[in-house]
């Protein structure tokens, strides 16, 4: 559904200014007009003068979609503006006016209407499952009933903003030696490919018997000059069939059992795994959400179908009259510092102070291992290089050798 500008005036003749969605301009101004506004402008808010397509599935919305980011800032707007005592349907229209992705802007010009129709916040929210998570829209359900809407809302932009600065900091450590494996291959590659063979011609002119270094450089090269296309095919298809075959139960179930057990990255996973955990759980249990519900929507962010059946298993346990320490020490990945902290926390009555300090310290070895990782692949990456660049080099210089000792 479009979404419209209006500027109208109210029945004293006061100049009101907003936003709201509409199946056409004569829709809008009607439903303006029967909210009591006379409409004396109405567009559309994504207009072509702004270089925006208008329709629903406009490419530009679709490629941009919504930031983990933009969410962030809108909660905490949102927060700061109920705290102040602004009433929440003039906080989401004040937000909506200064939104400047399109997409972002038409979505909560839709969750405006609804809850200006009588809806919750959070069932509002709760119809955009792609752009508010499950974690996003029981906290706010949680602060609706607890009417302590504005405090959840602030817990819910630092919960988001702590996972944006954890993945920021694993992208920035992992930026270089991406970077420098690019390069290195793009350069191999060219040098194999189209350099390489202009030098090796006048070796198989002369049709001299050759020293098998430089037969395997020659055969390598001239094969990537030829298939290197077929080569981007499989490569292309190779990670569509891993897509589609990764959605089968069973491979699935594998692929989390190898990202967990595999030498050095697998402990780094289970960490990951765990410091999504805690937080998320400490966040939600802060929030009022009961513990059962809140390990059922956990299990689902966790990205790890073993780690999912464990906490799934601990909710089951639960019910039973079970502790969650109990039903969590039984698993392999839970390591037994993080299920002390969790028996302390329930002894205590403190379990969601436990949880996050469950995750800061989960974030921290996270952090560190990734940094000593990082700094260990750069020499590693340097070295395989100078290794290929010193067979290239050494099969072009070899038959040059030869050839100089049998003039001589």
């Amino acid at each position: 559904m479009p979404v419209y500008e209006y500027r109208g005036l109210n029945s004293s003749g006061k100049t009101l200014k907003g936003i709201l969605d509409a199946d056409s301009d004569v829709a809008a101004r009607e439903k303006l007009r029967s909210s009591g506004i006379f409409p004396v402008e109405v567009k559309e808010a994504l207009s072509k003068s702004k270089g925006l397509p208008s329709g629903p599935g406009s490419m530009v919305r679709l490629l941009r979609g919504v930031k983990p980011g933009e969410i962030s800032v809108m909660t905490r707007q949102l927060s700061t503006l109920l705290g102040a005592g602004v009433p929440l349907v003039k906080s989401l229209d004040s937000l909506v006016t200064q939104m400047t992705n399109p997409l972002f802007k038409r979505v909560m010009a839709q969750i405006k209407e609804s809850v200006n129709e009588g809806n919750s916040l959070a069932f509002s929210l709760s119809q955009h499952p792609k752009i508010f998570s499950n974690v996003y829209v029981n906290m706010v359900q949680s602060g609706e009933a607890s009417g302590s809407l504005d405090v959840v809302l602030d817990r819910l932009a630092e919960f988001g903003e702590r996972q944006q600065a954890l993945r920021g900091r694993f992208k920035a450590a992992l930026a270089y030696p991406v970077f420098m494996f690019f390069i290195g291959t793009v350069v191999l590659f060219v040098l194999i490919t189209f350099i390489v063979p202009n030098i090796t011609k006048v070796f198989t002119e002369m049709r001299q018997a050759l020293p098998l270094p430089t037969i395997v450089l020659i055969k390598v090269g001239n094969f990537l000059f030829s298939y290197w296309w077929i080569i981007v095919f499989c490569f292309l298809c190779g990670i569509l069939i891993l897509r589609h075959i990764k959605k089968r139960p069973r491979v699935q179930y594998l692929w989390d059992k190898l990202k967990l057990r595999v030498p050095v990255f697998g402990p780094l996973n289970q960490k990951m795994a765990l410091a999504r955990f805690g937080r998320t759980l400490g966040s939600l249990l802060q929030s009022g959400v009961s513990l059962i519900t809140a390990l059922q929507i956990v299990s689902r962010i966790v990205d790890n179908t073993l780690i999912e059946k464990v906490i799934i298993g601990a909710g089951d346990n639960i019910q039973e009259g079970q502790s969650l320490a109990g039903s969590l020490s039984r698993s392999p990945w839970f390591p037994s510092m993080a299920v002390q902290m969790i028996s302390v926390g329930e002894q205590s009555g403190e379990l969601e102070a436990m949880l996050h300090k469950i995750a800061d310290n989960q974030e921290k070895e996270v952090e560190s291992q990734i940094i000593a990782l990082t700094s260990m692949l750069e020499p590693i990456m340097i070295l395989v290089m100078a290794v290929m660049i010193a067979f290239i080099v050494f099969s072009i210089l070899l038959p040059i050798l030869e050839m100089s000792q049998m003039i001589r």
